[in-house]
């Protein structure tokens, strides 16, 4: 596997640091770079990260409730920096309130994440999903949201 660059870290004001660590690990495991910025992030320095390192993917997770707020234009600040084909990806709980996951995820995904993880999503899951979209970028297909 070539070794691709992955930036992770806890978006905005959260310091839910715990789950991404792990993620994190199985990540570097599964033979990636990866890049932890770790907890209260903010969506630029995710944006300059990957920027700095080349980076193909970037794993945001939120588990406060602001998640909505928190990567509101995270997608426009990737593309205003010219990184039209980078991966995003979001996880946790990103909501306030009970709400259907599918509303969630439709949410986030017209936000212009690729993937959406709801609550105990297991990083073997973000492992297939991130195998599965990076082998179909580097085809030339953009994976399109649900």
């Amino acid at each position: 596997m070539p070794a691709y660059t992955i930036v992770t870290g806890v978006i905005g004001s959260d310091t839910h640091i715990v789950g991404n660590r792990i993620l994190s690990m199985a990540l570097e495991k599964a033979g990636y770079k990866v890049i932890a910025l770790g907890a209260l992030t903010p969506a630029s320095e995710f944006v300059k990260a990957a920027i700095e390192t080349g980076a193909d993917a970037i794993l945001v997770s939120s588990l406060y409730g602001q998640g909505e707020l928190d990567c509101r234009g995270l997608r426009q600040l990737c593309l205003e920096a010219g990184l039209d084909d980078i991966l995003l990806y979001v996880g946790g709980n990103l909501v306030v309130g009970k709400q259907p996951w599918e509303l969630v995820e439709r949410t986030f995904l017209d936000m212009g994440f690729d993937r959406a993880a709801p609550p105990g999503t297991r990083a073997q899951t973000v492992l297939e999903w991130l195998s599965s979209d990076l082998a179909a970028r580097k085809r030339g297909n953009r994976r399109t949201p649900r």
